[in-house]
């Protein structure tokens, strides 16, 4: 759907666009990212480049978002498999739909406004048995919580000029802002160091390891320098 103030002729790449990101709580790691709408596509999109980057030797992940429907459509088109409804012997017979996996598990964090003003905040845990999944986020010392990726979001506004709107900056064309973007997070996993990642070396004295996004997940072993990822070949 287009911006109501665009011309017939515009472009389709035209109008506003939205960066949806797929974040790891524990590593901060930037798993996948996607601009576009603000649609189902969109979200299917970003949770199926999500899944092609998963080790699929290990359990899903707990999802957890705002109360975004797409979000929870799409993980049931990502993630879902089919089931034929019962048959009730009237009519034609129903055709198979999707249903959540038993372990699909995904948290949605609910705030409720007045106008401009958050006066309650609620989570609900809409796929997965609510005790099992509240029990597993408090052992990894997590929640239903989007603070993680807000935060993320802030560090995006204020680090890509090309989103800050009424500037010479913003950004007028798509493509650019895809690769301005793919280079951001390619910085943000590899060479800036994350503070709450830290990790202190027990060598009698009281001293810290810095460490990135990627060396949290165990993709790297060393801070990345702008040069290495300048001269990084990625695999084709």
């Amino acid at each position: 759907k287009k911006d109501k103030n665009l011309k017939p002729d515009d472009p389709d790449e035209a109008g506003t666009k939205y960066v949806l990101v797929a974040q790891e709580a524990k590593t901060k790691l930037v798993i996948s990212h996607h601009v576009g709408g603000r649609a189902l596509e969109d979200a299917v999109e970003l949770l199926s480049d999500t899944e092609n980057r998963r080790d699929k030797s290990t359990e899903l992940p707990i999802f957890t978002s705002d109360d975004w429907d797409a979000y929870k459509n799409a993980l049931v088109e990502v993630y879902g498999v089919e089931e034929q409804p019962e048959y009730k012997g009237r009519g034609r017979p129903p055709n198979p739909k999707k249903v959540p996996p038993p372990d699909l598990k995904y948290g949605q964090i609910v705030k409720y406004r007045e106008g401009d003003e958050v006066t309650d905040v609620k989570t609900r845990v809409v796929f997965g048995d609510e005790e099992e999944v509240l029990n597993t986020l408090r052992l990894a010392g997590n929640s239903i919580s989007t603070s993680y990726i807000e935060r993320n979001n802030l560090t995006v506004r204020n680090s890509v000029s090309r989103l800050i709107r009424k500037t010479i900056d913003f950004s007028k064309c798509l493509n650019p802002l895809i690769m301005h973007l793919c280079l951001f997070f390619a910085w943000f996993n590899l060479v800036k160091p994350h503070d709450a990642l830290k990790i202190e070396i027990a060598d009698g004295r009281r001293r810290w390891k810095k460490r990135t996004p990627a060396m949290a997940a165990n993709l790297t072993d060393h801070i990345w320098t702008l040069e290495e990822l300048f001269r990084f070949k990625p695999p084709p």
